[in-house]
């Protein structure tokens, strides 16, 4: 089984990270306003940024956990593939 952790761009610029095992059907749910308590309900659309595929659920939920924790400028490293940029704010971070 493939799981997905993902980085939607909101309407308002905000980032939202989830994980899924549906991509595409995540993503519509997102847009379609299917849940009016979640983040993603007044700030749609969304538009996908980011998508990395796992094959464990326990790696997947682990990546998504780290990703929530980490800046704007680390989560935007990470979309733009900017790796030595990641490294970079992480070394920064941990001084």
């Amino acid at each position: 089984m493939k799981i997905f952790v993902y980085i939607v761009e909101c309407i308002d610029g905000s980032y939202y990270t989830g994980v899924t095992n549906d991509i595409e059907r995540r993503i519509s749910e997102h847009n379609a306003g299917l849940d009016s308590d979640s983040f993603t309900y007044s700030r749609r659309p969304v538009v996908v940024r980011y998508v990395q595929e796992f094959d464990q659920p326990e790696q997947a939920i682990r990546a998504e956990k780290q990703i929530k924790g980490w800046s704007r400028a680390k989560k935007e490293a990470l979309i733009h593939g900017r790796f030595d940029e990641l490294v970079r704010l992480a070394q920064a971070r941990n001084k």
